[in-house]
Order: structure tokens, then C-alpha cells, then sequence
């Protein structure tokens, strides 16, 4: 499911690089950034949980299991500036078209979660759709709530509205001095879904009774409005 979600967010962001007219192999920037996102989810786990990490480091690094969320972030969003910078890419132009494939990647990989039942799941209901995991990596017996379901329908979702304000853009609905927008708005929309799918999430609080997700996901939705606010204010500034 990685290597579908990769292969997706590929071709997805080739298809925004075609129609920006921006010259950009998005095949290989995915499977670069798509490892070191695999790096970094498990280098990330030595900072998560030092005492899992050190107890049997090799087996955590190598076997298919413990890929920390954030971790995943850092390393793929590292991978893919440096790769659009040797491509000589406009900064926001390119992260706007990198954040609807961003948004179907994830999504779809989540779908991987789903399958092993890796503990990605929720809290126990009593909704018809609750599911149990015997046989999960996690097992729970316990009807729970599917959240990787739910995130792979709020990203898929995400995705398709990101893409259509790429469409509004170049079909000159809106500025195209607009740059950056799309990936302020993804920033605070997957902000916004992770906050709310680790209210029903098993993970422990971190800090201020929030989860890490919980935190990293306010720094998103803080940083997402950072960007929009700046881009506002120059957009007011060119107006005058």
C-alpha cells in the first residue's frame, strides 16, 4: 500500500506539473522523497520511543512495522525542497502542485494501516461500522473505530478540493499571483482532519492532554495561516 500510495501521489503530481507547465520529473522527486519519508518515519521513532528504539534498533529499522507519522513528514517535505530547488522550481508554485498528491498519497497509504491492523485504529464503539482486529500486528478484539478509514476518506477528499483550486488558478478564477495558497490550505485542512481523528485515536497524551499528532497538527494549521496571512498581505499590498 506504500508503494501504491507512492506510485499514485506520482502520477497525480505529474499531471499538476503538466498542466502548470512546470518541467519536473514528479517520478523520480516521489521516489526519493518517498524513501527518505520511510527514513525518517523510523528515524523519528528513536525520538518517539527512545526505550523501543534502543532495546533492538536494527530490528525496528528493517522490519516492516513502527513508521511514525511526523517523522514520515520531515523527511519526505526535506527530500522534496531540495529536489525542487535542484530543479529550479518556484518554491510555492511547487508545493502547491505537491500538496494534492500529498493529500491521495497519504490517504491511500493509510489504507496499509487498515489492512495489518497496526494499532493505527480508534477507540472501541458501538457504531455499525466499528471493526475488530484479531490478527492484527495490534490485535484487538474489540469492535473499534476504522480511522484509517476515516483518513483516507478526509484526505481523499482533501486532495480533490486542493486539485480543483489548482483548476480555478490556472483557469484564471482566481489570482494567479495566489502562490503558496493551496499548500496554507493543506497545511491547515490535514491539520484540522489529524486533530480531529486523534480525539478517537489510542495514543497516549504527549503534552497539555494532546497527542503528538495533536501537536504537530496545531503547528500545521499554525503555519498553514501563517502562509495564507502573507500571502494576503502582499496580495493587498500589489492591489494598492
Amino acid at each position: 500500500m506504500v508503494a501504491l500510495a507512492l506510485i499514485s501521489a506520482a502520477y497525480i503530481l505529474q499531471a499538476d506539473f503538466n498542466r502548470r507547465g512546470m518541467k519536473a520529473d514528479a517520478f523520480y522527486m516521489v521516489t526519493i522523497s518517498g524513501l527518505s519519508g520511510i527514513v525518517g518515519s523510523k528515524l523519528y521513532l528513536m525520538i518517539d520511543d527512545p526505550p523501543a528504539f534502543f532495546a533492538d534498533p536494527w530490528a525496528i529499522l528493517l522490519n516492516r512495522y513502527g513508521f511514525v507519522w511526523f517523522g514520515g513528514f520531515l523527511g519526505g517535505i526535506a527530500a522534496l525542497l531540495l529536489l525542487g530547488r535542484r530543479a529550479k522550481l518556484p518554491l510555492l508554485k511547487f508545493l502547491d502542485a505537491c500538496s494534492p498528491a500529498a493529500s491521495f498519497g497519504y490517504g491511500i497509504g493509510r489504507i496499509g494501516c487498515f489492512l495489518s491492523g497496526d494499532g493505527d485504529y480508534g477507540k472501541p464503539t458501538s457504531l455499525p461500522w466499528g471493526m475488530s482486529f484479531p490478527n492484527g500486528v495490534v490485535p484487538t478484539l474489540e469492535r473499534v473505530h476504522p480511522t484509517p478509514i476515516y483518513e483516507f476518506l478526509a484526505w481523499c477528499a482533501i486532495g480533490a478540493f486542493l486539485w480543483h483550486m489548482g483548476t480555478k488558478v490556472l483557469n484564471g478564477a482566481k489570482s494567479k499571483g495566489s502562490s503558496g495558497e493551496i499548500f496554507g490550505t493543506y497545511l491547515i485542512l490535514t491539520g484540522i482532519a489529524r486533530f480531529l481523528v486523534e480525539i478517537i485515536r489510542i495514543n497516549p497524551p504527549w503534552i497539555l492532554g494532546m497527542t503528538n499528532a495533536q501537536v504537530v497538527s496545531l503547528a500545521c494549521i499554525l503555519a498553514g495561516a501563517a502562509v495564507l496571512w502573507r500571502i494576503k498581505g502582499q496580495f493587498h499590498a500589489l492591489k494598492k
